[in-house]
């Protein structure tokens, strides 16, 4: 057998999330079918990085999967891609040892939300970035951001429905940057829960509008319930940018349209 790992992209609209469901409208559900339909002989299952939820977006969510099939690097991308629909694409192929896992050996996660500021709705881009039509100011946001960063117990920003062991987490790195009219917000963490994001965001935008002082994020972290943060944020312009890999696996950190980015 021949472990395969591949870098997939996609537009989360359509979908019901990553994860395979009953239904068949998940992105997993749409690449398996693209892979056994290519491979002609036998049902393939991935394993990846990082489950996303409906709506959300992938630059580089990053799959394994095993495989008696004897097929090129070059062959697993072009020869899938003939079978996904426009807006799910595989970027690259590699051929992994045995003990690569695409969520084991994953070092950190790494999710950017685009943020449309502007008085009317998305239009070109709607589905793509998220959208506030209050105007906002960069240093609270940043100082709010930056008392996040550590290892910390974030059950305020957990849902309800997460599965989790443990609402520990250490975020890494949270940054916020403005280009315009779009603001972009990075994090990077060793795991993420369930919508976490998500509620963060609903905080920095209460806090950049001004609804909220920066003081106001150490509140909802050391409350440690949902019930005191902001209400969850849209999915529509939150990106899995992807996985962090020791570098001796050799592997892509990151896909041409993360460049594309506003």
């Amino acid at each position: 057998m021949t472990r395969i790992a591949l870098g997939v992209s996609y537009n989360g609209r359509a979908y019901e999330g990553w994860q395979s469901q009953l239904g068949g409208r998940t992105v997993q559900d749409k690449l398996e079918q693209a892979l056994t339909s290519f491979g002609a002989v036998e049902p393939i299952k991935t394993l990846c990085a990082g489950r996303t939820d409906s709506g959300v977006h992938g630059l580089m969510q990053v799959v394994h999967f095993d495989t008696s099939l004897n097929r090129d690097e070059n062959a697993w991308v072009r020869g899938t891609n003939s079978f996904l629909p426009p807006d799910i694409a595989i970027q690259w192929a590699r051929h992994v040892d045995s003990s690569f896992h695409a969520r084991g050996s994953a070092r950190s996660r790494r999710y950017a939300y685009v943020l449309l500021e502007s008085p009317v709705r998305p239009s070109v881009d709607a589905g793509q970035v998220g959208w506030v039509f209050r105007p906002m100011t960069l240093e609270p946001m940043v100082q709010a951001a930056q008392a996040l960063v550590g290892e910390h117990d974030f059950s305020s920003f957990r849902a309800a429905q997460c599965q989790a062991h443990s609402p520990v987490k250490h975020l890494m790195r949270a940054e916020v940057t403005r280009r315009g009219a779009y603001w972009r917000f990075e994090f990077e963490a060793s795991a993420f829960l369930h919508h976490m994001i998500r509620n963060i965001m609903g905080c920095l935008i209460a806090i950049g509008n001004g609804s909220h002082p920066p003081e106001w994020m150490t509140e909802v972290l050391l409350a440690r319930s949902r019930d005191v943060a902001a209400p969850t944020f849209s999915p529509d312009g939150l990106y899995f940018l992807g996985p962090v890999y020791d570098p001796a696996w050799g592997l892509p950190q990151r896909t041409p349209t993360f460049d594309w980015l506003p």
